[in-house]
């Protein structure tokens, strides 16, 4: 009794500190407020979220089962572990199978194994930096747009008539005159750009999230230098993945309510 007693005396003082320094008395107690919040509208439980791309994703993830290195250092790492700390209640899984070097078609030989058998309740891919390296670099085996869209499609439908409610989140992939890309610019810059522009109408087509990483740091450009963020055109730092959980939670709350908690 005593307890409860002087937590009320401390909330009563607290508050009208607040008031006088012109804070709501609401606005001190933000975090708790939320979190019984979350606890009474949260429905959405044991989701699996699934991240699949190239070495954005990939993070240098490791290859077992250890529960340290299963996310990578990158945005799906920042992703996870916030969710998961945040809703621990809720049992969510987190999965990464982003692989360094991945296009398209390698995606496609993996899928039934590294997205079908998993389950998804949301998919969240980025892809198609390599898939414009390789047009650019002359590789063996390099696409066309088309071929781009097509293959993609291929997934996503695939993904569709495994699991029909699976919520996608497509990620634009970008570029940027940095180190070796500025040799042969224009062809890095178009085709990431022509790319970009097949998964904005898949997004459409499959009423995906789509996630605009471009925006994202043309944006933060403006107060650092391109390679702050991007620091060899095409793989993002530290700070920079950080803008992409932040927006990739931003992007997904639409479809997840519960991600509204995030303020970004």
């Amino acid at each position: 009794m005593q307890n409860n007693s002087s937590r009320r005396k401390f909330i009563t003082a607290a508050a009208a500190a607040g008031v006088a320094a012109g804070l709501s008395p609401l606005s001190l107690f933000a975090n708790e407020t939320k979190e019984n919040q979350d606890e009474i509208t949260f429905n959405d439980k044991g989701l699996v979220f699934l991240f699949q791309g190239d070495s954005i994703t990939d993070g240098n993830r490791g290859r077992n089962a250890d529960p340290n290195h299963i996310m990578g250092h990158g945005y799906a790492f920042a992703v996870a572990s916030r969710v998961g700390a945040d809703f621990p209640a809720a049992g969510h899984s987190f999965y990464n199978r982003g692989t360094s070097g991945n296009k398209i078609p390698d995606l496609q030989k993996r899928w039934q194994a590294d997205t079908l058998d998993i389950k998804p309740d949301v998919l969240s891919i980025l892809i198609g930096i390599n898939d414009t390296a390789a047009t650019v670099e002359n590789k063996p085996g390099a696409q066309s747009i088309d071929d781009f869209e097509t293959g993609y499609r291929e997934l996503l439908n695939q993904t569709k008539e495994a699991k029909p409610d699976t919520i996608f989140v497509l990620g634009l992939p970008f570029v940027y005159p940095i180190g070796k890309r500025k040799e042969n610019w224009e062809l890095w810059r178009d085709g990431t750009l022509q790319r970009g522009e097949r998964v904005k109408k898949l997004a459409k087509e499959f009423n995906a999230e789509l996630v605009d990483y471009p925006a994202v740091f043309d944006k933060a450009i403006e107060k650092a230098a391109a390679d702050y963020w991007i620091w060899d055109g095409i793989h993002p730092t530290v700070a920079a993945h950080e803008l992409m959980a932040r927006e990739w939670i931003r992007q997904t709350s639409s479809r997840l309510p519960f991600l509204k908690r995030y303020k970004y």
